[in-house]
């Protein structure tokens, strides 16, 4: 179990004691050694190999999002999108398209653990709570998704745009921080360089926050 209520040491702690509970851990432990002895555990690329009817399925998400996001977009030039409460039009186009972006992620990732079979080395990894998360698994198969930093999507560092690939003021999903490939099929050199953005902002927060 995870440690709750419902779990096999918690029960053996509650009915009997510390020590049976103890002992049901090291038969568990030593079991576990033998079985991955005879029988091992490894993880290939097959166990993230995207099925043709998923990349139709996710194609036809990223369609949709990013209609939804040219449709906002349009609103803005247009001087017809409602700002929300004490913020700007542009705050609340950035607020939208990342909650739009966000959720295509989390959607496809609902699809592509729907298709994968119960004994799929990184979901198991993920369900018996070794390592690893369903978002691990998300971004190796479905796509990366939207990186941010600071909460936000990626800001503009160059005059008017993140990355000198893009045009200036373009608000597209890939010119501001969208990875719409997974680790499965690799990133473009945009997408690589918004990908090592949102890390070193993860890897300053473990270091600095740590203290």
């Amino acid at each position: 179990g995870e440690g709750n209520k419902d779990g096999l040491i918690y029960i053996a702690l509650r009915d009997y004691n510390s020590q049976v509970a103890a002992e049901i851990m090291l038969r568990i432990a030593k079991l576990t050694c033998y079985y991955l002895q005879s029988r091992g555990f490894s993880l290939g690329i097959e166990d993230v190999y995207p099925s043709p009817i998923f990349n139709r399925e996710k194609q036809s998400l990223m369609d949709a999002g990013y209609k939804e996001c040219d449709e906002l977009t349009a609103q803005l030039n247009r001087g017809t999108l409602e700002a929300a409460p004490g913020d700007t039009a542009e705050s609340t186009l950035e607020g939208k398209m990342t909650g739009i972006l966000s959720e295509i992620r989390t959607k496809a990732g609902r699809m592509c653990l729907k298709q994968l079979t119960r004994f799929v080395a990184p979901l198991v990894m993920a369900r018996c709570g070794s390592k690893g998360s369903n978002e691990n698994m998300a971004q190796m198969i479905a796509c990366v998704g939207q990186q941010t930093i600071g909460g936000k999507r990626i800001p503009a560092g160059f005059e008017d745009r993140a990355l000198p690939h893009f045009a200036r003021l373009d608000t597209a999903p890939p010119a501001k921080g969208f990875v719409a490939n997974s680790f499965f099929t690799g990133l473009t050199p945009s997408e690589f360089f918004f990908h090592t953005m949102c890390g070193r902002e993860g890897l300053v927060d473990t270091a600095v926050k740590t203290a």
